[in-house]
């Protein structure tokens, strides 16, 4: 019997009104998470990949965005079809969210002792002395020094690394079936980077959760991920493994991203050997052309791509690409497939 998704996103649509005209956010975005794996969210910024976890959790504020089309499926039930009160019980409780910068999302008026206690009482029904045992124990599995004083600290006191475990702390509190990571590492040095990436999968691997990884940077992709969605201008433009991202991409834009990370022993000096960059921006999500939106960027680009949008082409079972490209290669060539 074939293993249920623990989450399903099926032709997501989230947009903002603004008086410039409707910004196509996330505009038909697809993709399967498994229980117990991690699936990461590639793209560089303004690609969606925020806007699509703050869809999950219903956190696009409104106004001026509104999820306008969809499915968000959550171990069998619809997230867009539950009342306020009813997701309130699921956010923080079975579905958790790291947030890009700790700083401004821990109350800066409230020790971290309150903030994590909060999260036992709301949700698992503690007292206050059994809250506060629980944030104590929470900032010691997270590997925070001296935790029964540290729990009377404000955020401020703490430093960039150790907010952002209490971050994690607060996250997995009630042992959430699904953790969403939102940039976890952006703003941290290199040595506390990894040291929050090896917090993350030990506490993956200890509690069983699912994991939804949003970042732009490939390191982080490559030590984490199980399955990978790349994302552009809002849509999904490749899904793949792992190993297939660094070993056959297909779409011009992966591979873009994959030929711009520096590589160890070689030179990228002016005049000598330069890193290779995508040309161009993002375009304009609130009014472009009608056919790829990377059409313009793309070194590759036929013109077929100006004039039609290309949908996500089966390569495989678990490799999909949205390029005309893809096409002769897809499954029985009539294997074009929304989603999976």
């Amino acid at each position: 019997m074939a293993e249920t998704p623990i989450l399903e996103v099926t032709g997501l649509k989230t947009h903002f009104h603004t008086p410039e005209g409707v910004v196509r956010a996330v505009d038909g975005v697809d993709f399967t998470l498994m229980p117990g794996r991690t699936l990461g969210i590639l793209g560089e910024s303004g690609s969606g990949k925020s806007v699509t976890a703050l869809s999950v959790m219903r956190l696009v504020a409104d106004p001026p965005g509104r999820i306008v089309d969809g499915r968000i499926m959550f171990e069998g039930r619809d997230l867009l079809a539950l009342s306020p009160a009813e997701m309130r019980k699921i956010r923080g409780g079975e579905i958790s969210m790291i947030f890009q910068e700790p700083m401004t999302s821990l109350n800066p008026v409230y020790t971290l002792g309150d903030q994590i206690a909060e999260v036992f009482q709301i949700h698992e029904g503690m007292n206050r002395e059994q809250a506060w045992a629980g944030a104590t124990d929470m900032l010691e599995q997270v590997g925070i020094p001296n935790p029964e004083s540290r729990v009377d600290d404000y955020p401020h006191q703490f430093s960039g690394g150790m907010r952002q475990r209490a971050m994690i702390a607060m996250a997995i509190a009630c042992r959430s079936r699904l953790l969403i990571a939102d940039e976890p590492t952006t703003a941290l040095d290199v040595t506390i980077q990894a040291q929050i990436l090896d917090l993350l999968l030990k506490l993956q691997e200890d509690m069983g959760m699912a994991m939804m990884l949003i970042t732009h940077d490939l390191g982080v992709i490559a030590e984490t991920s199980d399955d990978v969605v790349v994302m552009y201008a809002g849509e999904v433009v490749e899904r793949l493994g792992i190993d297939t991202l660094f070993d056959d991409p297909r779409h011009p834009y992966t591979r873009g991203l994959l030929n711009s990370i520096p590589r160890l022993g070689e030179k990228f000096t002016r005049g000598k050997q330069p890193l290779e960059e995508i040309p161009g921006t993002v375009p304009n999500l609130i009014d472009y052309d009608p056919g790829c939106p990377f059409a313009a960027r793309c070194g590759q680009a036929m013109a077929r791509c100006h004039t039609e949008r290309p949908p996500l082409f089966k390569l495989n079972p678990a490799h999909y690409s949205k390029c005309w490209l893809s096409e002769a290669d897809a499954e029985g060539r009539a294997g074009v497939a929304a989603a999976g």
